[in-house]
C-alpha cells in the first residue's frame, strides 16, 4: 500500500476541489513542477488511490431517479454464485458483504417503484437468497466524501 505524505495530501485535496485540473493547473495551485505533480499522480494511480470515474455519472440522468438499499439474506455456501449472478443485474450499481442479520447490502439505481418490484424479484430467483428487505432512499443527505478525511491526514496504523 502506498504511504501517503503531506504532498499527495494536499494533491489529493486539490484534485477534490477541481477535479477537471491539469497538472500545470495542479502544480501552479500547490507551487510545484509539473514533474512533480505528474510523477506522484503516477504513482497515486499504480496504488489504485482513485476510484473508477463511473462514480461521477449520475444515475438520475440516466434515466435512474430512484435509489434503494436492499438488504440480501443468503445461503452462505453459495456466496460466489449468488454475487457473480448480482453482478449480471445493471440496476446493482453498488453490494457489500456485511456483518449483522442480512448478508449482503445492494444498492440500486431504478427507475421507479415497479422497476424496483422487478429488480427485487430478479434478486431473489437467485438460487441461494433466501430472503430480501428493501428500503427506498428518500435523498442522500451527506453524499460520498473523504475531503473531511484527507484533512485528518493520514492516521497511524494501530500496533
Amino acid at each position: 500500500m502506498h504511504h501517503l505524505d503531506k504532498v499527495d495530501l494536499e494533491l489529493l485535496r486539490a484534485l477534490c476541489a477541481d477535479p477537471d485540473s491539469t497538472f500545470v493547473g495542479l502544480a501552479h495551485t500547490l507551487g510545484l513542477s509539473r514533474n512533480t505533480v505528474q510523477a506522484r499522480m503516477s504513482r497515486l494511480e499504480e496504488a489504485q488511490v482513485f476510484l473508477a470515474f463511473d462514480r461521477r455519472v449520475s444515475a438520475a440522468v440516466l434515466g435512474y431517479p430512484l435509489t434503494a438499499f436492499i438488504e440480501v439474506y443468503i445461503v452462505q455456501k453459495r456466496a460466489a454464485e449468488i454475487i457473480a449472478e448480482l453482478n449480471l443485474i445493471p440496476e446493482i450499481v453498488q453490494a457489500h458483504g456485511m456483518s449483522g442479520a442480512a448478508d449482503l447490502l445492494v444498492r440500486v439505481a431504478c427507475a421507479d417503484a415497479e422497476d424496483l418490484f422487478r429488480i427485487d424479484r430478479t434478486i431473489l430467483a437467485c438460487e441461494g437468497v433466501e430472503r430480501t428487505e428493501t428500503s427506498l432512499a428518500m435523498g442522500e443527505l451527506i453524499p460520498y466524501r473523504v475531503v473531511p478525511l484527507l484533512e485528518r491526514g493520514v492516521q497511524p496504523k494501530p500496533s
